[in-house]
């Protein structure tokens, strides 16, 4: 098994982030990803966080590896889950393995007939912390 690499999350996101695992379940199988990426996080001040990374409310586009097709989704927090289907939900596996990646990373990704196919990271078009969105 390959060790994951470290990610990096703003305080505030962390604040927020704990207060909503306290507020679930504790067998809550989103509750134990996301407590575990956290595990694994460094966390900065929001104004140090580097432009490139995913944080919450971040919208990032992506690249599937096999077709070159692009999707843009937003990471939010479940009360902001869009039926849209333009969001994120942290509490999803992928939502939370997304937490804290940055520009150029890769991540397998759930197809909905089950397996995984792998995307990229290509942009991350708006972070709040690079925007100065710092209460959003």
């Amino acid at each position: 098994m390959t060790e994951q690499p470290k990610i990096v999350i703003s305080e505030i996101d962390m604040e927020r982030l704990e207060r909503l695992l306290e507020s679930l379940p504790a067998n809550d199988a989103g509750k134990l990803a996301l407590e575990a990426e956290l595990g694994r996080a460094e966390v900065r001040a929001s104004r140090d966080m580097p432009a490139n990374v995913v944080t919450m409310n971040s919208e990032v586009r992506f690249t599937v590896s096999s077709s070159e097709e692009e999707f843009c989704l937003k990471l939010v927090y479940p009360k902001d889950v869009s039926a849209k289907g333009d969001t994120l939900s942290i509490l999803a596996p992928v939502g939370s393995a997304l937490l804290g990646l940055a520009q150029g990373d890769e991540m397998d990704w759930p197809r909905p007939g089950g397996g995984t196919t792998r995307v990229r990271i290509e942009e991350v078009t708006y972070q709040p912390e690079r925007s100065g969105d710092f209460h959003r």
